[in-house]
């Protein structure tokens, strides 16, 4: 029998936490990441070197790793000495931009990389084009930049209500050929618009997965974002995906522990707060435990807002191969 192919489409450490997981079983995996990306190391690694952002790709290679040592060590390894130079750089985006300077391309970086890390499964971009991402508000403001939109809090009432790539791109053509024969394509988790909708505002991306046999999964997140989602219920999380991706979503998958108090309070401090379980009836959901009981801790370094709990990978795992079982 052929292996079952499962594709991710995400980024950043939401996608890192799902590929942890599934590596651990005989599945063909793709992993798919956005190329949005301006903050931070892989923002300013862009903008010096005019290579698509290597942040998601990175935290994709570190989870699909088959290293689980050193090597592993060092593409997660962040540095937090260096006022004018190094501080705050990854040392993964600086090896797989020496690779997209060395090979000429990212897709031939990502080929190497592969070998280098012995990456149980692909990584692939979204696209082969740089490109932003544009937000229009309710509110009638727009805020070009991922990480613009990543530091606008949204007030009450106000929500993003077109989201799209800015200039337009296209599908990666190695993305498009994988869709066709996957059996499940998993979104999220990881935030909702720059990590998982970005990549459905790539020409093609939603087309290609409508055309597809492929089942989709939308894992929910654990909190609120204040940039992005603030006030937001699972079904609001749930509704805003299939606008951009034109299709009912087949499975959803819902933590039901709750998140300790100590967490839940410094979440307050940014006015986020545990997502609502509104999907009562519908069948779609699966309900589980799905927390990790390791609190993050963030690089002193790392100049970007970090969750401060999140999925556990084996729990992820477990749950997918369940649902995978029932296609």
């Amino acid at each position: 029998m052929d292996k079952k192919k499962v594709m991710i489409i995400g980024g950043g450490t939401g996608s890192y936490v799902v590929l942890s997981g599934l590596k651990e079983y005989d599945y063909d995996i793709v992993a798919v990441t956005t190329v949005a990306d301006d903050g931070g190391s892989s923002g300013r690694l862009r903008n010096e070197f005019g290579f698509l952002p290597a942040g998601d790709m990175r935290q994709s290679i570190a989870a699909l790793s088959q290293e689980n040592g050193f090597l592993k060590d060092l593409l997660l390894y962040r540095f937090e000495k260096g006022e004018k130079g190094l501080k705050g750089h990854n040392l993964g985006n600086l090896i797989l931009t020496a690779l997209d300077d060395i090979t000429g391309s990212e897709s031939k970086a990502l080929e190497t990389a592969a070998k280098i890390f012995s990456l149980k499964g692909k990584v692939l971009p979204v696209s082969l084009g740089l490109t932003k991402v544009k937000a229009k508000y309710s509110t009638g403001k727009e805020i070009i930049g991922e990480h613009f939109i990543e530091e606008n809090k949204l007030t009450k009432g106000e929500r993003i209500i077109e989201y799209k790539a800015d200039p337009p791109v296209k599908i990666n053509p190695a993305v498009k050929a994988e869709i066709k024969d996957t059996d499940l394509i998993i979104f999220g988790p990881g935030d909702l618009y720059n990590s998982t909708i970005a990549n459905l505002t790539i020409n093609g991306v939603s087309k290609e997965i409508k055309e597809s046999q492929a089942q989709v999964l939308q894992i929910i997140n654990l909190m609120t974002l204040a940039s992005q989602t603030a006030y937001f219920t699972a079904s609001d999380h749930v509704k805003e995906l299939e606008k951009y991706l034109g299709k009912k979503v087949n499975y959803i998958l819902l933590n039901t522990r709750k998140i300790p108090e100590d967490v839940l309070k410094n979440y307050r401090k940014f006015n986020e707060y545990q997502i609502e379980d509104d999907l009562k009836g519908d069948s779609r959901v699966f309900r589980l435990d799905l927390l990790s009981t390791t609190k993050v801790k963030k690089n002193s370094s790392d100049p970007l807002k970090r969750s401060l709990i999140r999925h556990s990978s084996q729990k992820i795992g477990k749950a997918i191969v369940n649902i995978i079982n029932k296609l």
